[in-house]
């Protein structure tokens, strides 16, 4: 190789290994201040395009996690009150059979009547009030139950079944108009009371199973999430101990190269001992 003053070939060298060396020396860097191997598409575009389409999916389950959340709530809420209207029905049956009793006189059944349409006008303000941000599944309001979103495209539903608890209904058969003012209308009651019992207990259970249904598939999306995020992170994300190793080196090498590049940088100074 020739010596010349215009064109230092060893430093050209030295300079592009140098020049090469800080680049991985940058990229490592990046690494390791943000933990991620893959930070955009001209790091690797294939895997940053997967592991976008994974972080869409994952932000998509979010919504379908919230939207099962309120089916939860309203479901919840539903059930309270069902369980409390199943008590109440017993009360009122209790109400009735004693009124039931010939022996009684007309103040004891004045008050037991009394009780009795106390509890019923109860059972018809809590299912009025049986509510959660909007959606009642006891008034009748809601026919054919509610649906929510199931799966991060939004094409699959899932249905909160509703229950209509009106009076005169076919779960609660008893009339708003039903009395304890003799024995007749006592046994009257009662017959509808036990059938009314007998339904809303059915419906408690077919609410339950609704419920236990949204709260599978929300544990179901919970874990899919989890799933999705440990996905991405196999992807994306940098091993911070190997970084940490291959920073070192870099670091070595660099001050390596800078030394390289300084001695090549020198090559040129021996002509002058030719020329004394």
């Amino acid at each position: 190789m020739s010596i010349s003053v215009h064109t230092n070939s060893s430093a050209m060298v030295a300079l592009q290994n140098l020049n090469a060396t800080n680049r991985d020396l940058e990229a490592t860097q990046q690494r390791v201040s943000t933990g991620l191997k893959v930070q955009g598409a001209k790091d690797n575009a294939s895997v940053f395009a997967v592991a976008q389409n994974m972080r869409g999916d994952t932000a998509a389950l979010g919504v379908v996690q919230a939207s099962l959340d309120r089916a939860q709530s309203i479901a919840d809420v539903a059930i309270a009150a069902g369980e409390t209207i199943s008590d109440l029905f017993i009360q009122l049956r209790e109400k009735a059979t004693a009124s039931m009793d010939p022996s009684i006189d007309a103040a004891a059944r004045s008050a037991y009547a009394a009780d009795f349409n106390a509890i019923a006008q109860q059972v018809k303000n809590i299912i009025d009030d049986a509510e959660f941000d909007g959606a009642n599944l006891l008034n009748n309001s809601l026919t054919g139950g509610i649906e929510f979103i199931a799966d991060a495209d939004a094409t699959d539903t899932l249905t909160l079944t509703s229950e209509d608890f009106s009076f005169s209904g076919s779960i609660i058969s008893l009339t708003s108009t039903a009395t304890l003012g003799s024995v007749s209308s006592s046994q009257a009651a009662l017959s509808a009371i036990n059938s009314s019992l007998t339904n809303i207990n059915s419906a408690l259970a077919r609410l339950g199973a609704s419920a236990k249904q949204m709260e599978n598939h929300s544990l179901f999306v919970t874990k899919l999430q989890d799933t999705l995020t440990e996905g991405v992170g196999n992807l994306v994300d940098a091993d911070l101990a190997k970084e940490s190793a291959t920073l070192q080196a870099l670091q070595v090498k660099q001050q390596l190269g800078v030394q390289a590049l300084s001695i090549a940088n020198q090559a040129p100074q021996t002509l002058l001992s030719l020329f004394q």
